[in-house]
């Protein structure tokens, strides 16, 4: 007995089944605001990454970031408006709204 499938399509790419429930889910936007996370380095700098990490990024664009000490913390505070800008300089990606720093325990 033989079925008859009709014509055999190419497997579809990891990387576009991937993206594809991405979107149906609604998470694009959430993984491209993400993306901050692992390129913190680059974003923010050698000396500002030797001493933090961020942690968390709430659903809201609230970026939790641990800092190792309260003079790093204080200092990173005042330069908020200078991360963010930092971090929000791709176009394309949904902006990081707030920074908020915790002590590294």
């Amino acid at each position: 007995m033989s079925r008859d499938e009709g014509p055999r399509r190419p497997p579809a790419r990891l990387g576009d089944v991937v993206a594809n429930v991405l979107a149906k889910a609604g998470l694009t936007d959430r993984v491209a605001q993400a993306s901050v996370i692992p390129e913190w380095p680059t974003l923010v700098g050698a000396q500002i990454a030797a001493v933090t990490e961020p942690v968390r990024l709430q659903q809201d664009g609230t970026l939790w970031v641990a800092v190792t000490t309260h003079g790093w913390m204080q200092e990173l505070t005042l330069l908020e408006p200078q991360l963010l800008s930092a971090l929000n300089g791709q176009a394309d990606r949904p902006a990081v709204g707030r920074l908020r720093f915790v002590l590294r325990r």
